[in-house]
């Protein structure tokens, strides 16, 4: 069935008129008999959770085909429909198959060490020798992208800190580059930071311990930042928890305690920012509003935060936005999407590949 939807977007606020086809595709040529869904709404491209983990449980392990379904339903029903998976320890192309679910863009599997790394989750290798090759295989395996472990806790020095050598890791950066994949890194501390960005990796995840100097790095090298905020703020439980460490509960303090600094600076610089919740294991999915309302208190303000969960991440990601001729991914709302969490996690109408997938409103 074809429609048509009048409204604004963003971020100009500009007019938007456009048209989907009975192929389920966007046109900006009027499509006779096409039913009128909407003349006053705020029309945006389909929202993006840029660090997502589809397949992990909610507290931990491999989550089971009808759970995995579950947390995209819920995704969708938000109006997030494209996630980047970074990184997911089970298997979930079949979705690609079903037409009313989100679009996943996979890195693999996270690539770690022996414990140094959440258990279950990652491939862990036994020499950072193999390296190169693991990343060449996810890159292979994956969307175009691969995902790196590059600090975690060393419960041997009681902090956090680097997993590989500089060495290795340029020699694995141009290995998934030569694929034509990205690579990106979860990375809390600062110590990882100089090699990772230094050997040409294309994101970094969290980036808490990001200084101006290795923010210089990131314009350098055009390095991307997901600061993963509401992730971030479960570092002082993650301190409470780890009484045996307290140097390491010390440093997860300090890193929440200028997290928002941290991003700010990252921002005024220049750097690449897009949206991303770390949903899966301990936060839970259907959060991408909240993320977009801390990078917005974080110094990226309402217009621009929300750009980093929708126009500015899609591209990015490789995937168009209402362009003629591309899929019909979008939502609409009655009111501004810039409002706060509460209008932006509820999209009045959610349409997908052309088909409408929620109703909420006056739509329902």
């Amino acid at each position: 069935m074809a429609f048509r939807l009048v409204g604004r977007g963003l971020p100009d606020e500009q007019d938007v008129e456009l048209w989907i086809d009975d192929d389920g595709r966007i046109s900006t040529d009027p499509v006779p008999g096409a039913e009128t869904l909407t003349e006053t709404g705020w029309i945006l491209p389909g929202l993006v959770d840029a660090h997502c983990h589809v397949g992990i449980r909610f507290g931990g392990g491999h989550e089971d085909e009808a759970g995995l379904i579950a947390q995209a339903e819920t995704e969708r029903d938000c109006g997030v429909l494209l996630v980047r998976d970074a990184g997911s320890p089970v298997d979930t192309r079949f979705v690609d198959a079903r037409e009313d679910l989100p679009r996943i863009v996979r890195a693999g599997r996270h690539i770690a060490l022996p414990k140094r790394y959440i258990r279950g989750l990652p491939i862990d290798l036994e020499d950072e020798s193999q390296l190169p090759a693991a990343v060449r295989e996810q890159a292979l395996a994956g969307d175009g992208w691969v995902k790196l472990v590059g600090d975690w806790i060393d419960r041997e020095v009681g902090d956090l800190r680097p997993l590989w050598s500089d060495a290795v890791l340029k020699e694995a950066m141009d290995a998934a580059h030569e694929v034509g994949a990205r690579v990106t890194a979860h990375v809390f501390g600062e110590d990882a930071l100089p090699g990772l960005i230094g050997s040409g990796i294309d994101c970094i995840e969290h980036g808490t311990g990001l200084t101006d100097a290795t923010i210089e790095m990131m314009l350098e090298h055009g390095t991307a930042l997901v600061p993963t905020l509401i992730n971030i703020a479960t570092f002082p439980e993650i301190a409470e928890s780890a009484d045996r460490f307290p140097v390491y509960a010390a440093h997860m303090r300090d890193l929440h305690a200028r997290r928002y600094e941290t991003v700010a600076a990252a921002h005024d610089a220049g750097v690449p920012i897009y949206a991303g919740t770390d949903a899966g294991g301990s936060i839970r999915h259907g959060r991408l509003a909240d993320e977009v309302a801390e990078l917005s208190a974080a110094g990226l303000g309402p217009t621009a935060a929300l750009g980093a969960a929708c126009w500015d991440a899609r591209p990015w990601l490789g995937h168009p936005g209402l362009d003629a001729g591309a899929p019909a991914d979008l939502v609409v709302y009655e009111q501004d999407p810039r409002t706060g969490p509460e209008v932006l996690s509820a999209p009045d109408l959610v349409v997908l590949r052309g088909r409408i997938v929620v109703r909420r409103g006056r739509f329902a």
